[in-house]
């Protein structure tokens, strides 16, 4: 596995290259489109509503492979002619949409009603509010869904092999072919590809335990039960004074 890695290190640096700008560009584009759909399905017009849930139900219900296709053999076939990142992006940031939307959807609906009642107390518009207010507090409520939704989105990317776009297992599948030791390179590869998903994963557990509502740090709650300490055995000394006077009286 040394020698693989040292022979084709150019190829597997280049491949986790791809791998990473294509899931930065599809998580940046994902996040947009991903809210305006979250924003459309709680709409008050209906025909917006239903426009966004068709998306969102269409592509949540059909393989990622058939939208990479579709964009790297139909697209060039009748549209107009677009590379394999470039239809692999785009099947990737249409199929990731629906689920960041949905994401984002649940926790539009766990903010209290009274926030926006608020923020119309204040006489702020209802973009304003959306944007200053419930928006904020979405995020924060489901930033670790999000995270596991970016680490999907790496692993997910691996389809880009499929439209020759270059990315990591692109170049695993060329060096395995080319070597015959297939253990090794997949294994490699799966290395590789841990060592991207595997770090993000515990910043995500950290983040969601940091922005949990009533968190406290170690050294402050270490802070305050040594606080509370310090009282109850002041407490106790004082009670303890007060009763060896109260028997020095008697």
């Amino acid at each position: 596995m040394n020698q693989l890695m040292i022979k084709f290190m150019a190829e597997l640096q280049a491949g986790l290259a791809v791998t990473l700008g294509a899931s930065i560009i599809t998580l940046i584009f994902s996040l947009l489109f991903g809210t305006l759909l979250a924003i459309g399905q709680l709409s008050k017009y209906r025909w917006l509503r239903k426009l966004a849930t068709i998306y969102v139900e269409f592509f949540k219900n059909i393989p990622l492979l058939v939208v990479a296709m579709f964009f790297f053999i139909v697209v060039p076939l009748y549209f107009i002619p677009i590379n394999g990142f470039t239809a692999g992006v785009l099947g990737l940031i249409l199929y990731t949409t629906a689920f960041i939307a949905e994401t984002i959807r649940t926790g539009l609906l766990s903010i209290p009603k009274g926030q926006k009642e608020a923020g119309q107390s204040t006489g702020l518009s209802e973009s304003e509010i959306m944007r200053e207010i419930i928006l904020p507090q979405a995020f924060r409520v489901v930033l670790p869904a999000l995270g596991n939704q970016f680490v999907d989105l790496i692993k997910n990317s691996s389809i880009l092999a499929v439209v020759a776009a270059g990315d990591l297992m692109y170049h695993g599948d060329l060096i395995a072919s080319n070597t015959f030791q297939t253990l090794d390179t997949y294994l490699l590869i799966g290395l590789m590809y841990l060592s991207l998903t595997l770090p993000l994963s515990y910043l995500m557990r950290y983040l969601e335990m940091r922005l949990a509502w009533g968190y406290q740090p170690k050294r402050f709650s270490l802070k305050l039960s040594q606080l509370e300490w310090r009282k109850k055995s002041s407490r106790k000394e004082l009670i303890n004074n007060e009763t060896v006077r109260s028997l020095h009286l008697d």
